[in-house]
């Protein structure tokens, strides 16, 4: 009997083994839904569980509100979430998220400013430059100077009417060398500088655009010559008959990321999984679901990815040699001041 006993005892130990063990190989990844997240699955998440084993858990959510909310109430219950680069600063500011570990997740072959101590790059985007070809054609402005030259380029103009990626055009217009441009925006002087430039502008603006969608459908519907935008979205209605193109030089080079929000119930797995999902082999498959490229150089290599749309993706080496890295440490640092400044300069 006292075998038997034994026998049922370690027969129940090693189930509930087997149900931790399960447990520690499960991870919940929030992102914003949508054709976003439907590529993310398909390209990252999908495969990467299908090779090690995870189970995936996918959720939609409000970003890094529903994360500070999890954090501040012990209640947390994501272990990955995408977020936009800046808003990770500002949440890795506030001690939301977890300190990645890079002896883990290999970023060697990553561009080196396409992650940060707290996220990790997911996918590559450029805040461009965008004009009506059937105005300009071909010849449309080359860089932010020309964007604004008004009398090189005589047109309605639409315009970011947030901080994030406004004020760096600005000061490139202004004359300031890419590689000095957040070093001058080091300052509050630095920020009205740039904030003036715009004023001088703003007559010419007809729209300061609030979303991505927004600022495709001005050129869609041919509401203004020339915008500011993500070259996603231009990629998109240029395929539903928008007359737009776009240029990469001097385009800021952004970026996605994923974060462990401070306390996941699986940060251990997270961390394992993010280092899968960091590979070259899925990163590479992105540009398969969606118009912006890998965070990682070494996908360009594996011939997975059309030499055509290779080249046409912001991360692209060729691409990203033109552009300025935003500077996510200072968006942690002033953009909460930055865009008190612009609101200003808006309402004027």
């Amino acid at each position: 009997m006292k075998t038997r006993n034994s026998l049922t005892l370690l027969l129940i130990g090693s189930a509930v083994a087997m149900s931790a063990q399960a447990q520690e190989k499960t991870v919940t990844i929030a992102s914003w839904g949508g054709s976003y997240q439907e590529a993310q699955s398909k390209a990252l998440f999908q495969p990467a569980s299908e090779a090690t084993g995870v189970v995936v858990k996918e959720e939609t959510y409000g970003g890094m509100s529903d994360v500070r909310l999890q954090v501040q109430t012990g209640a947390v219950t994501l272990d990955i979430v995408a977020s936009g680069s800046g808003s990770a600063a500002r949440a890795a500011a506030e001690g939301l998220l977890e300190e990645l570990d890079y002896d883990i997740i290999d970023v060697s072959t990553f561009y080196p400013t396409l992650k940060t101590a707290h996220c990790v790059g997911g996918d590559v985007f450029s805040t461009v430059y965008a004009w009506n070809t059937d105005t300009y054609g071909d010849a449309g402005p080359q860089n932010w100077a020309d964007f604004w030259d008004t009398e090189k380029f005589p047109g309605k103009r639409a315009y970011r009417g947030k901080v994030a990626g406004a004020l760096e055009p600005a000061l490139l217009a202004d004359g300031v060398a890419p590689e000095d441009v957040y070093t001058v925006l080091d300052s509050e002087d630095g920020i009205e500088r740039a904030i003036d430039k715009i004023r001088e502008l703003k007559d010419d603006i007809d729209v300061f655009w609030t979303s991505g969608a927004q600022h495709a459908q001005l050129m869609k519907d041919g509401e203004v010559d020339m915008t500011t935008g993500w070259n996603g979205r231009f990629d998109n209605a240029k395929k539903d008959g928008a007359k737009v193109a776009y240029g990469f030089n001097q385009a800021l080079l952004d970026y996605d990321c994923f974060a462990i929000p401070k306390g996941a119930p699986n940060k251990d797995t997270a961390m394992m999984f993010l280092a899968e999902i960091s590979k070259a082999e899925y990163q590479a498959n992105l540009p398969e679901f969606i118009t912006y490229g890998p965070t990682n150089k070494a996908a360009y290599d594996l011939g997975k990815i059309d030499d055509e749309v290779a080249r046409a993706l912001p991360s692209h080496p060729d691409n990203a040699a033109m552009q300025v890295p935003v500077d996510i440490e200072w968006y942690g640092k002033w953009e909460t001041i930055a865009a008190e400044m612009y609101e200003e300069m808006l309402t004027e």
